[in-house]
């Protein structure tokens, strides 16, 4: 006679392949995506990436509110319609009974996720945890470095507000000195970046903090050559990829950082309240967690997942975004996303007193940029795009320079990008709103 363990095990995995079948029969956008992928497979990633038959196949898997033109999706971006169902119908069995559902069924999948997260990131399953967004990584990796008083830790001053606060708190609380430089923008080229590392570090430098690519203008940084000079130094590295990870190609272990920590609810269009940290083997052991985990977990990267009750939902529902990056593929992704960003800022940088603050290089930026008016003020520049026409875009303010930032997604039309375009234009060449 079969157990009572295995007949509720039974009984759920029953419910489960049931509702997945409903869900697959009312919803094919998953299995469109894949196809019309399939049909595309032999050309160039460029080439599709002005494929407009394409990219409304993939348009229609989401749902959205079109009386509306979302232009921050760096910030937080919806999720195609199969991972929020995946994330609801994940909710709705937790609810069933959480102490059993949540706990012993969805819960232990994370393995599953962790698995997969690691192999498109690029590094060992045991090097990765999931987290609930990039901050959350990052704080792990800031606040769990063992730092003494005098140690120096470097930056730049374009880093995400909330590292650069993580940081001060540490200058009050150890007596830790940070130090933040700053570079134009656009930088000449690559390699200055670098330098101006280089150029800064003292003998006192413990570790440097960097963005993988800045939240203000998506210019990226060569991680990998900051990260090696670092390393030959003795100097740990901790990488910002909250606005990298499945927005262009790379491979993790190929950066050759210490730690990294990224954001899934941007640009993989996983649920809201998911990211990951990763941090080096050799550094797993050494690296205090956030909340405290018990002796013996030293050398786990599970004890940075330590934060207590937490919904497994969200985590869950990460398998199907991953799907969904694959099915489009990343490479084509990515061209799809210069192209965007190239249609608009191509057009508006030949209008005199466009400003844009970001370069066109491929190895220097992908989907997100930055652009701003000479004599227009860009809070009320942001405003007026989002009262008169419904656009939301992010208004960046700052001494050295001020402007939108503007980051379209795969669901994003031509129509949406040249109607943002056609508005700027006409506003730079009045000079005035």
């Amino acid at each position: 006679m079969p157990s009572r363990r295995r007949f509720l095990t039974d009984v759920f995995s029953g419910a489960v392949a049931g509702t997945a079948a409903l869900a697959a029969f009312r919803e094919d956008g998953l299995g469109r995506v894949l196809e019309a992928s399939q049909a595309v497979a032999a050309r160039a990633p460029e080439d599709v990436a002005q494929d407009e038959a394409y990219w409304r196949e993939i348009q229609q898997a989401f749902t959205l509110d079109r009386t509306l033109t979302n232009l921050n999706n760096g910030g937080v971006a919806p999720s195609p319609r199969v991972v929020h169902e995946a994330f609801k119908r994940y909710l709705d069995i937790t609810n069933q009974a959480p102490v059993y559902h949540m706990w012993q069924i969805l819960e232990p999948n994370i393995e599953t996720v962790r698995t997969r997260l690691a192999a498109t990131f690029g590094c060992d399953r045991e090097e990765l945890a999931i987290t609930r967004n990039a901050s959350e990584a990052l704080q792990t990796a800031q606040l769990g470095l063992d730092l003494k008083a005098g140690d120096e830790v470097l930056t730049t001053d374009q880093d995400y507000p909330r590292m650069l606060a993580t940081w001060e708190q540490r200058v009050r609380r150890d007596g830790i000195v940070l130090k933040k430089v700053s570079f134009p923008v656009p930088p000449p080229d690559p390699a200055f970046l670098t330098l101006m590392f280089e150029k800064a570090i003292t003998p006192r430098t413990k570790v440097i903090l960097l963005c993988h690519i800045t939240n203000l203008t998506g210019q990226i940084f060569p991680v990998r050559d900051i990260c090696r000079m670092a390393r030959a130094r003795g100097i740990k590295t901790i990488v910002d990829g909250a606005h990298a990870f499945a927005h262009f190609p790379y491979v993790g272990r190929d950066l050759e950082c210490d730690y990294y920590g990224t954001s899934l609810h941007k640009w993989l269009t996983a649920p809201i309240g998911t990211g990951f940290l990763y941090v080096r083997r050799e550094n797993i052991a050494g690296l205090w967690p956030l909340q405290p985990a018990w002796p013996g977990q030293e050398n786990d990267i599970r004890k940075f997942e330590e934060v207590g009750t937490h919904p497994a939902a969200n985590h869950n529902a990460i398998a199907e975004a991953l799907v969904f990056l694959h099915g489009i593929g990343l490479e084509r992704k990515a061209a799809r996303l210069r192209y965007l960003k190239n249609r608009w800022a191509r057009r508006l940088e030949k209008v005199p007193g466009v400003r844009l603050h970001t370069p066109f290089d491929p190895a220097q930026s992908c989907g997100l940029a930055n652009v701003g008016i000479a004599g227009v003020d860009t809070g009320k520049l942001a405003d007026h795009l989002w009262t008169k026409h419904r656009i939301i875009v992010v208004p960046i303010v700052r001494e050295d320079f001020s402007g939108l930032r503007v980051t379209p997604n795969v669901y994003t039309t031509l129509d949406e990008i040249d109607t943002f375009a056609d508005i700027v234009e006409a506003i730079a060449k009045k000079g005035a709103i």
